[in-house]
């Protein structure tokens, strides 16, 4: 045992002592006044003690989950083959979990779909420069990054024919490198950030963005179906009991390009029940945090049939339905209108983003 944990044992043992040996009665004020800073008189209600022990209960549980959690994790894997199909900046990551076999992670997205999306996101950047600066000619904060990153774009540019790619993708790339430059050439000349200049640079930039776009998600797309297409072959019969999920943030939830990808190999059927959308708060997440999500959704799923008699129960908040109810009741007692999703039944198959069509663009395509 250390020595930082053998004195703190042994001042433990002198606090108990000092306390078992006070007067029965005796007040914080008539112990040794070493202890005056830490001793006093606590005063804790019965109601305060029994909403505690209730409280104590919850807390409980998540431990018990977690220690539940692993087992049921090591159950499941010994059955069902999982997928894994995590976001990345590489355009994704795939592994496959076999049981009894070491788990599998596939090739990565050819790297020109990295060159097309860093492409992309060097003109964004731009604006993230200068928008805080546009038609402010007193603030030139901005010059000094301004620069910086125009070497980087020459950098780019001036290498670009060593780089993997369609000649056609090539050209496009250095139109738009080219574009960069002259609109950090300007504003750097006029010392000042104009809202017509940027307004222009967007309008020439957006049909080659377009491009970028449209060739990075062929790359990824392409690639994912010809990985998935080969893991199905490889497990045969097993594929109908395969699990698979997918993570993903607001910005990434709608048309989710994993997800999607999945869900051709899957089936509509399998969507909510073998094909999961799980939302996390970053772009990334770790191969053990989706493992015990998924772990955790299939295992709710037993208690909710338990319990309830309904296997999908519990892939839904428990007090939705009531809430609901509850939210009914209560905008017409204000005279409110109810602003609700239509009722969907436990176990759908619907797609877990948006479905409802509407007017308005919905993709880039329909932009002009």
């Amino acid at each position: 045992m250390s020595v930082a944990k053998i004195t703190c044992r042994c001042a433990g043992v002198i606090v108990a002592l000092l306390w078992a040996s006070a007067p029965i009665h005796g007040r914080a004020d008539e112990l040794p006044s070493f202890m005056g800073p830490i001793a006093g008189v606590q005063a804790t209600t019965p109601a305060e003690t029994a909403e505690r022990n209730v409280l104590a209960l919850n807390t409980a549980m998540f431990e018990l989950y977690g220690d539940a959690a692993r087992v049921f994790q090591a159950n499941i894997l010994a059955k069902h083959p999982v997928i894994l199909a995590m976001f990345s900046g590489g355009g994704g990551r795939l592994i496959l979990y076999r049981p009894g076999m070491a788990p599998l992670n596939a090739p990565p997205v050819p790297l020109v779909y990295q060159l097309m999306k860093s492409t992309g996101h060097s003109t964004m950047a731009l604006t993230q420069i200068v928008a805080p600066y546009v038609d402010n000619p007193g603030n030139t904060s901005w010059l000094g990054p301004m620069r910086a990153f125009r070497s980087r774009m020459q950098s780019a540019l001036d290498t670009l024919d060593a780089t993997d790619m369609p000649q056609a993708w090539r050209e496009t790339v250095r139109t738009i490198l080219a574009n960069n430059i002259g609109f950090m050439d300007d504003c750097i000349a006029k010392g000042t950030v104009t809202m017509a200049a940027l307004q222009a640079f967007a309008h020439t930039q957006a049909p080659e963005l377009k491009k970028v776009v449209a060739w990075a998600a062929q790359t990824q797309v392409a690639h994912w179906m010809d990985v998935l297409a080969d893991w199905k072959a490889t497990l045969g019969a097993d594929w109908d009991k395969t699990y698979a999920a997918s993570n993903t943030i607001y910005v990434a939830r709608q048309n989710n390009v994993l997800f999607s990808v999945l869900a051709q190999f899957f089936g509509a059927q399998a969507i909510n029940d073998r094909l999961l959308l799980i939302e996390t708060v970053s772009f990334t997440s770790t191969p053990e945090d989706m493992l015990e999500s998924v772990t955790r959704i299939i295992a709710d799923r037993s208690v909710g049939s338990l319990f309830f008699g309904n296997y999908h129960l519990m892939d839904y908040e428990l007090m939705g339905g009531d809430a609901r109810q509850a939210i009914i009741a209560e905008t017409g007692r204000r005279g409110m209108q109810a602003v609700l999703p239509p009722v969907v039944p436990f176990g759908s198959n619907q797609w877990p983003m948006l479905v409802t069509a509407g007017p308005g663009a919905a993709s880039l395509a329909d932009l002009p």
